[in-house]
């Protein structure tokens, strides 16, 4: 005869973290009350005996994982526009679907924002673990989800990501090939459409575009910070070509606002690549389907998705992860860049 399995309750929580009943609904509401090491401890504690708030949320105590966690600090209009994030889901996707996992994907408009859900997610075990991308300088993130224990893989430089294991591509290497590819094209202006300089990887493609164009002996380019849409792609653009000393070539740091960028070159009867010389970040289908066709920097992004994806599941098996870059974007050179005309 079986002996009947015996449901873990909240009071059965407290008594083993030598708490009240009160402080463990304070901790897992998230609610001023107990200290953040008697918080941790309750959640260890809870996790042990394999006890959770809510009857949605799976059992702490197994050792599978069903469902990993995604947020992303972008407009959703933004998101469903830009191939990257599009081809990097897919890249995670294709390894949970080998392991029946899931993805749980919300769109967030603020890292204090992502910050509180990534403690709900990990409080309910929503998830089991969690993909963190786009870092900021001083990232205001590590700390709070360090803190609580989350399992986690940091898509990001180290010097941006704290103690999580990360995974990123070289952009430092790559944005110097760009730059040096275009000054042996004989270009002596070369200008850069970026992302928010407080955004880690933007800094470190700004940070390497100045010091290769120093390297090189060339002027100090005008760089112009934007929210990589279209439409900003197209007003940094505008306002380039505006100037007097009018670049005669432009980086961008995604696709799509070099896609608006080659519209604003033709509106103003600029011909490319003749009289300028356009370069795109993450090549996609868009760059291909262009006239001229785009030059971009590309790398395998279903594949790089994929490889953070392999790299959670490391962690989460309490493997020992050393942090690693996994690609350098190459440049693939197109129609819409050539020497400048005389």
């Amino acid at each position: 005869m079986s002996t009947p399995s015996v449901r873990v309750t909240i009071k059965d929580v407290a008594a083993a973290a030598g708490v009240s009943k009160g402080a463990v609904s304070l901790a897992f509401n998230d609610k001023p009350g107990v200290s953040d090491a008697t918080r941790e401890r309750i959640f260890a504690v809870a996790r042990q005996l394999g006890w959770a708030p809510n009857s949605s949320a799976r059992s702490l105590s197994r050792q599978s994982v069903d469902t990993v966690g995604l947020a992303i600090c972008r407009p959703a209009r933004l998101l469903g526009l830009e191939p990257f994030y599009m081809e990097f889901v897919s890249g995670i996707e294709s390894v949970l679907a080998e392991r029946d996992c899931s993805l749980l994907l919300r769109l967030v408009g603020s890292l204090e924002e992502e910050i509180g859900l990534q403690e709900r997610w990990w409080r309910e075990r929503q998830v089991g673990g969690s993909i963190l991308v786009d870092f900021h300088q001083e990232d205001p993130r590590i700390g709070p989800l360090g803190r609580i224990g989350l399992p986690a893989v940091a898509v990001g430089h180290p010097s941006l990501t704290g103690g999580f294991p990360s995974v990123w591509t070289d952009d430092a290497a790559a944005v110097a090939e760009a730059v040096r590819y275009l000054a042996v094209l004989g270009h002596r202006r070369i200008a850069h459409v970026g992302g928010p300089r407080g955004l880690g990887h933007s800094a470190i493609r700004t940070t390497a575009f100045e010091r290769t164009l120093s390297e090189l002996g060339l002027d100090r380019g005008p760089h112009v910070e934007t929210g990589f849409s279209g439409e900003d792609g197209a007003r940094a653009t505008r306002s380039l070509l505006l100037s007097a000393e009018r670049p005669t070539a432009i980086l961008y740091d995604n696709d799509i606002m070099a896609v608006a960028g080659l519209g604003v070159a033709a509106e103003m009867g600029v011909s490319v690549p003749d009289d300028l010389s356009l370069l795109a970040w993450d090549d996609s289908q868009l760059c291909r389907l262009t006239h001229p066709t785009l030059s971009a920097m590309s790398h395998d992004v279903h594949g790089f998705g994929a490889q953070v994806t392999r790299v959670l599941f490391d962690v989460l098996a309490g493997k020992d992860v050393a942090s690693r870059p996994v690609a350098t974007p190459s440049l693939v050179p197109r129609a819409s860049t050539a020497s400048p005309r005389s």
